[in-house]
């Protein structure tokens, strides 16, 4: 309900608020904006993949923010300037459009698909170059758990001790089949640096992979989330938090699968509203882009909201 806000996203903490609340958010490049002064008090050193990004309920004031905002840090500043790229387009029907609707890691309720179609189509119209089979090399598997390796090393380095040595007594216990979240938690917070450093290796190759790709496309389409905003569930085993997907119940952290496809490699990514479900909750899309180039995916955004509509205020706020 307010004009600007700024937030963190390390897993979609930007995108998913966005896509539940109908409004527009930007994750951008990792270490475009300085994340100084968005942790805990003492705590200097960046957090991997972690961003602070904007909120807003328009794609021209995310990029009026995106502007005030990116910089160098303190230390930096001495040598380093950023200059942001124009966007690739600025016509809906002169960008390359790749999509990537859905995935076995994460299934799309049939309230969301249903909207997502509709705004692919809409820019399939506009003469824009659509392909819904375009993918970079790595299965869906093996993504998933490169980002789930490095999402939780990068938690691990807030936890307090005792949590840490617990993590520690859970990972000494687990098989190699445990695909569970707490199995992935425990792993990503012991991993040994040379184990760290192998699987950095890995990202940074992909990185490059997705520099090849969007040599070929500018964009890539995908779902935010499986559903629209469902009731809080406060359990704390976290293996136990499931959302409803077309009658039937689903892992919630299956959603992190799409937040990773640009958490993972640094992209910036802009989630954008696309409408409202049968039951009058907003769904939103992923806007994922090379990277360096957050201004192409923010204009996109703009663009498809000239096509389809953007921010609905809800009929008590209007």
């Amino acid at each position: 309900m307010s004009v600007l806000g700024a937030g963190s996203d390390i897993a979609g903490s930007l995108r998913n608020p966005a896509h539940y609340s109908g409004i527009y958010a930007h994750k951008p490049t990792w270490g475009l904006i300085s994340t100084r002064g968005h942790a805990p008090p003492g705590i200097m050193t960046p957090t991997d993949i972690s961003v602070v990004g904007p909120m807003a309920c328009h794609a021209e004031d995310l990029d009026l923010a995106l502007r005030a905002l990116a910089g160098p840090d303190l230390l930096q500043r001495t040598a380093w300037r950023v200059e942001l790229p124009s966007a690739r387009h600025h016509r809906l029907s002169e960008f390359r459009v790749a999509v990537w609707a859905s995935s076995p890691l994460c299934r799309i309720d049939n309230s969301v698909s249903d909207l997502f179609s509709r705004a692919v189509d809409a820019v399939a119209r506009t003469g824009a170059s659509v392909d819904d089979a375009a993918r970079p090399g790595i299965d869906d598997e093996e993504h998933h758990r490169l980002f789930m390796l490095l999402l939780r090393a990068a938690t691990a380095s807030r936890m307090r001790d005792e949590d840490f040595a617990r993590q520690q007594e859970i990972a000494a216990t687990l098989t190699d089949d445990d695909m569970s979240d707490r199995a992935a938690v425990a792993r990503g917070a012991t991993l040994l640096h040379r184990a760290w450093g192998n699987a950095n290796e890995a990202r940074t190759k992909l990185r490059y992979v997705w520099y090849e790709f969007f040599k070929r496309f500018d964009v890539l389409l995908t779902p935010v989330a499986a559903t629209a905003a469902f009731p809080h569930d406060h359990n704390p085993n976290r293996d136990e938090r499931t959302v409803d997907v077309n009658g039937k119940s689903a892992p919630y952290a299956q959603q992190l699968f799409f937040a990773g496809l640009a958490s993972l490699s640094y992209l910036p990514a802009t989630a954008a509203p696309i409408g409202l479900t049968r039951d009058g909750l907003p769904s939103g899309l992923q806007i994922v882009g090379p990277e360096g180039e957050d201004p192409t995916t923010i204009e996109f955004a703009r663009l498809l909201a000239a096509e389809i509509g953007g921010f609905v205020p809800p009929p008590a706020y209007i």
